[in-house]
């Protein structure tokens, strides 16, 4: 059944190195943004001590891992292995992320230190620092047989390597993540290369949401979730000076006026909540 462990144990260890795919689960820090779940697959990770683990993280039309890791304050992983045959298990692993970008001294450290091949369309090594390891029985998850790993994606980005260096620039990797991978759904900035390429080369943004949700500016999240939270704040700090230069009773009768204010509902009541 359940079990949890400040590191990964050496049997659990061995066991996740034998599987043929596992998810990374990131968000952004605001409510309204969207969790993501990605399904990796291939023998493109490793486990190199009891308290980290790393993937090649090849291009795609997502980056929602990249940017929630760069995102300030956030950073959070949860990388999540299941057994399809044998004993059932699940294992996850909660920690914190860190982006090494392709082409940046951290990546090629860490390629050379652990001795690591590049394939075509690698765009960063996504490494977590893992603080929390559990286990859990699994006994839900259904059989599958492993039958082979999908070649497509890997073979898509070996034709365009090929096609660049043909001498047809505009499938130069940089161009394709100024595309695809500067900015996540919800507008956070997420890949550094692709964000400076698509500034120099001017590439417009994929836009990845549409809707009345859709992120209203280039720093992520709805505008007028932004300024709420910004009035919400101030109004607060006010009301506090109000309440210290008149007084308990006055601030007191205020506030129950404030109470049926949408806006106010949300607010610290400072310095005297009751």
């Amino acid at each position: 059944m359940g079990h949890y462990y400040e590191t990964i144990p050496e049997k659990t260890l061995k066991w996740c190195l034998q599987q043929k795919m596992f998810w990374v689960a990131s968000a952004p820090l605001t409510g309204n943004g969207h969790v993501n779940i990605s399904p990796k697959g291939g023998p493109y990770f490793g486990i190199p001590d009891d308290h980290t683990f790393w993937f090649l993280d090849l291009s795609g039309s997502g980056n929602e891992t990249i940017a929630h890791i760069y995102e300030p304050g956030n950073g959070r992983v949860t990388i999540m292995f299941n057994a399809f045959d044998g004993p059932p298990e699940i294992v996850r692993f909660w920690g914190k992320g860190r982006v090494l970008e392709f082409g940046t001294q951290s990546f090629l450290e860490w390629v050379k230190t652990h001795n690591i091949d590049v394939l075509p369309g690698t765009r960063s090594i996504i490494v977590v620092d893992i603080h929390q390891v559990g286990s859990s029985c699994g006994f839900s998850v259904p059989y599958y047989d492993f039958k082979e790993h999908r070649e497509i994606l890997n073979d898509l980005w070996k034709k365009r390597e090929k096609e660049f260096e043909r001498g047809k620039t505009e499938h130069a990797m940089p161009k394709y993540w100024a595309y695809k991978s500067a900015y996540s759904m919800d507008g956070l900035p997420g890949m550094k290369l692709g964000l400076l390429t698509g500034k120099a080369e001017k590439i417009a943004p994929m836009v990845k949401m549409v809707g009345p949700l859709a992120p209203k500016n280039a720093d992520g999240y709805n505008t007028r979730d932004q300024r709420q939270t910004v009035l919400i704040i101030l109004l607060s700090f006010l009301l506090g000076v109000f309440a210290a230069l008149y007084g308990i009773p006055a601030w007191l009768d205020l506030k129950s006026q404030l109470k049926s204010v949408p806006i106010a509902k949300n607010m610290i009541i400072l310095p005297y909540s009751s």
